[in-house]
């Protein structure tokens, strides 16, 4: 795939996520013509600009704007080849409290991305989602769902265009705002760490890795897939001993909206969920290409009938140790 004169635009670039991938496209793909930081936190948007300076790095261009307005989406779509989406409502407990706003931005967003992409010459097209998205019993994953539907469905209307649209789905980046890491962090002057429950698990994955599996997805994408990285789990407690070993570990109990365990996929989607190698493949039940070219392709295996991947069940785990040198690499 080539960047060349290419413009891409992340969507929520000043994120964690975002500033990975900003930092990653600037260092390995120079010839692009501009990478395009679209986001409503101006606040944030002057922070990231202290990173990458304009003299160091003269493709990168600073946007505000938000995905529910659809007029700017438009505006700010005119001139772009690729898009990564990453702007969510997340917090989990928030989006319980605040449904309507989840809705609005995390659904109608979605929405208004998807046509504004349709009416420009945008030819990529990877959404972000979570493992919340499986099965959910929150709102938020609720949400993410119903994004990830919409995305993958949006490949039905390009017609004649080239354009394709995928998904990403990952458990939480190690260290990202607003996750269990930096909250621990906080709490460890304390010398209190708040247990939910302690067997508890959550699927984690690098920063680095994050930004290689948008990227793989972008470049190898054929419109309508859904890419699920193969990463580690851990317990809770594990991770709770490996910041703060000599904390007191309190109890408080499963907050609203939250699993005891996650799913990346569920046993209703092994049907069509295929072993990659270092990654899964959901593809779409309707799809503009011919799957028996694609399992060629990639050397595709399909799982077993009865297959889901849950952070309990995992075959590859973080322990303390690991997570203590992860967690030196982050802070």
């Amino acid at each position: 795939m080539d960047f060349k004169d290419k413009t891409i635009l992340i969507t929520g670039g000043t994120g964690t996520l975002g500033k990975g991938l900003t930092r990653y496209i600037l260092e390995n793909h120079s010839e692009i013509k501009a990478l395009i930081i679209f986001s409503r936190d101006e606040q944030k948007q002057f922070n990231m600009f202290q990173d990458f300076p304009k003299e160091q790095y003269p493709q990168i261009k600073f946007v505000i704007g938000d995905i529910r307005d659809k007029f700017r989406l438009n505006r700010v779509l005119s001139d772009v080849d690729y898009v990564i989406h990453t702007a969510a409502m997340k917090y989990v407990e928030t989006a319980e409290l605040n449904p309507d706003e989840c809705i609005k931005t995390n659904i109608g967003g979605a929405e208004n991305l998807v046509e504004a992409c349709l009416n420009s010459k945008v030819e990529r097209v990877v959404a972000l989602s979570t493992d919340k998205a499986c099965a959910p019993v929150s709102l938020y994953g609720a949400t993410k769902l119903t994004s990830d539907k919409l995305f993958i469905a949006a490949n039905n209307l390009t017609g004649d265009k080239d354009l394709k649209f995928s998904v990403v789905r990952f458990g939480n980046i190690l260290g990202s705002s607003g996750s269990v890491v930096p909250y621990f962090l906080k709490k460890k002057v304390d010398g209190v760490l708040p247990i939910t429950h302690p067997d508890m698990t959550r699927f984690t994955i690098t920063l680095d890795k994050a930004v290689e599996m948008v990227m793989k997805a972008l470049k190898i994408s054929w419109g309508g897939e859904l890419f699920v990285p193969k990463i580690k789990s851990y317990n809770i407690m594990d991770l709770a001993n490996a910041i703060c070993p000599e904390c007191k570990k309190e109890i408080i109990g499963i907050r609203p909206g939250e699993k005891l365990h996650e799913q990346m996929i569920s046993p209703s989607d092994s049907s069509h969920t295929y072993d990659m190698g270092n990654y899964y493949t959901i593809v779409p039940n309707i799809r503009l290409w011919d799957l028996n070219d694609y399992i060629k392709r990639f050397n595709a295996k399909v799982v077993s009938r009865d297959f889901s991947y849950s952070s309990d069940t995992n075959d590859s785990w973080e322990g303390v140790n690991s997570l203590k040198k992860l967690i030196s690499k982050i802070t």
